[in-house]
């Protein structure tokens, strides 16, 4: 390969690197408040006897969080687009 070509490899790897490192940054963000929330309702269940009804709230407050983490991406990639 010619020296233009190592640059260019270098640079397209580079994008998809970070890019691959933001989405799995969104991915661990999103399942970590799901799961957060899941568990802290099904360990209230437990301690309670309450079986499943904390779990479900635990699971409608884990969908709202990964609601919100998707909004501020969606929000931070629209500014970024409106700068280009």
């Amino acid at each position: 390969m010619r020296s233009g070509d190592d640059e260019r490899f270098q640079d397209y790897f580079g994008r998809s690197v970070r890019a691959l490192s933001d989405y799995l940054g969104i991915g661990f963000q999103i399942a970590a408040s799901f799961a957060f929330f899941v568990l802290i309702g099904y360990w209230a269940d437990q301690q309670l006897g309450t079986t499943p009804l904390l779990m479900l709230v635990g699971v409608v407050f884990g969908m709202v969080g990964m609601v919100l983490v998707l909004l501020k991406v969606v929000r931070k990639a629209d500014r970024e687009a409106g700068k280009k």
